[in-house]
């Protein structure tokens, strides 16, 4: 489907516990599945925010966006397990979490 230009949205119903472990898994089998690991990512950034109508906000690295971020060590393009590489997580432009390196 998504060859055929379907757009395909990463989403998660589970509890919030497990939501990070879930979308990691998930980006995996959108991959394995066919998808590269660009249109993979954007199935859990851009493609939500299309879905809510929220691209203003959400989405993507731009000024006036809300800056919900992960910073990785690695690049995901190359593998998309480096999703599980994070160095840092930034929610509404606030530093929550680092890794210590």
């Amino acid at each position: 489907m998504w060859r055929l230009g379907v757009k395909i949205m990463a989403g998660n119903d589970g509890p919030l516990s497990e939501a990070g472990p879930a979308l990691h898994r998930e980006l995996a089998l959108l991959v394995q599945s066919g998808l590269t690991p660009l249109a993979a990512i954007q199935a859990a950034t851009i493609r939500p925010a299309e879905y809510m109508r929220k691209v203003d906000q959400y989405g993507s690295i731009e000024p006036g966006k809300v800056a919900d971020l992960l910073i990785l060590d690695a690049n995901p393009l190359a593998d998309i397990a480096n999703t599980k590489r994070i160095s840092a997580v930034v929610l509404g432009g606030t530093l929550v979490h680092k890794t210590s390196h």
